[in-house]
């Protein structure tokens, strides 16, 4: 069988209308031969309906679906060449690992010695070697995610697609199975779509990310240019945690702001706004603590402070609202009611631009 390569996808003003209920509207975008897109956003944002589109598992209402080129809006799942891997992993508990990865080339209609050949060749690209005569009851979740991956590689499609891939292992097993993911996509070259609502995730193993929000697009791009210059407050407090405080903008010249964020003032990339009343989006590790007292900082006092091994969660409560900070490395408990300064580091500040 003769390998197609991998193929990009692309979305032209693409809906997805179940009666009056729109689960995506009016979508687009292009994921690129060879690159892992994430779609990200929280429960019952169009993500996985997006995903399923790709997949030909639901057909769109109105729009194009390209892939590789060719349109297949109106192809069905079996007809374009795209493997899915899902959430539950779908693996039939009665066949062994192998009879599970060989399952595709045998509903083609490949001879047995053929499907369990290419079978073999995936089960060895995921790391197993070895457990071809095991069940699925018989394997931790980490492997039965493999045996997933390998049966959604064995015909090698030209687009891969993972929904919540990781949603049903633990902390320590996501990442390191993440890592497989990604690693496995750059060695074959794979064009992959990845759905998930875990931000982290999403950050560790993207090319790009699309944030959907309310069945739309609220942002796409690499993943530093969403943390770092968020397109709008949902996006700034969806990929990471935010403290968005009320600001005023009292002057720009140069494309750089003078903000006063309550009695501090500070200087931020204008990002196209004006004078006048303004949103700031400050990441948490950007709060620096000190003593009471210190000049030119926000005075305020501790409400609670928690400790999460390598670092502390505290909340101080400021003249412009409580904020939230993360203080890495080993410190010193901070009692409530301790009254500090906040100061502001100079990266992780950002003026979110008007609606």
């Amino acid at each position: 069988m003769a390998k197609a390569g991998p193929a990009s996808v692309e979305f032209r003003n693409v809906s997805m209308r179940y009666g009056a209920v729109t689960a995506v509207d009016n979508v687009n975008f292009t994921i690129k031969a060879g690159e892992l897109v994430t779609l990200l956003g929280p429960s019952g944002c169009g993500k996985t309906t997006t995903l399923r589109m790709i997949a030909g598992l639901e057909i769109a209402s109105e729009g194009q679906i390209l892939i590789g080129g060719k349109d297949v809006t109106k192809l069905s799942a079996a007809d374009r060449d795209v493997s899915m891997v899902f959430q539950s992993y779908a693996l039939f508990p009665h066949m062994t690992v192998l009879e599970n990865a060989a399952y595709g080339p045998t509903v083609k209609g490949l001879s047995k010695a053929d499907a369990a050949r290419m079978a073999l060749e995936k089960l060895e690209l995921v790391g197993l070697k070895g457990f071809e005569g095991r069940y699925p009851s018989e394997l931790s979740g980490g492997q039965q995610q493999r045996v997933a991956v390998a049966r959604a590689l064995v015909l090698e499609p030209q687009v891969l697609l993972f929904d919540e891939p990781l949603s049903n292992l633990d902390a320590k097993l996501r990442r390191r199975v993440r890592e497989e993911i990604r690693e496995l996509q750059q060695d074959l070259n794979l064009t992959v779509a990845y759905v998930t609502h875990d931000q982290e995730e999403a950050l560790a193993v993207s090319d790009r990310i699309i944030v959907m929000s309310n069945a739309r697009i609220a942002q796409q791009g690499a993943p530093r240019s969403l943390y770092e210059e968020p397109a709008d407050a949902f996006v700034a407090d969806f990929i990471g945690d935010a403290n968005l405080v009320d600001v005023t903008v009292r002057k720009v010249a140069g494309g750089h702001a003078d903000v006063s964020i309550g009695s501090v003032t500070v200087s931020l990339p204008a990002r196209g706004l004006a004078p006048g009343p303004a949103r700031v989006a400050i990441r948490p590790e950007a709060l620096l603590i000190g003593e009471a007292g210190k000049p030119g900082a926000l005075p305020g006092k501790i409400r609670k402070c928690a400790y999460l091994g390598n670092h502390l969660d505290i909340m101080v409560e400021t003249e412009v609202g409580e904020l939230f900070v993360v203080q890495y490395g080993a410190r010193e408990m901070l009692e409530p009611g301790l009254p500090v300064t906040i100061s502001f580091a100079s990266s992780g500040l950002t003026l979110i631009p008007s609606a």
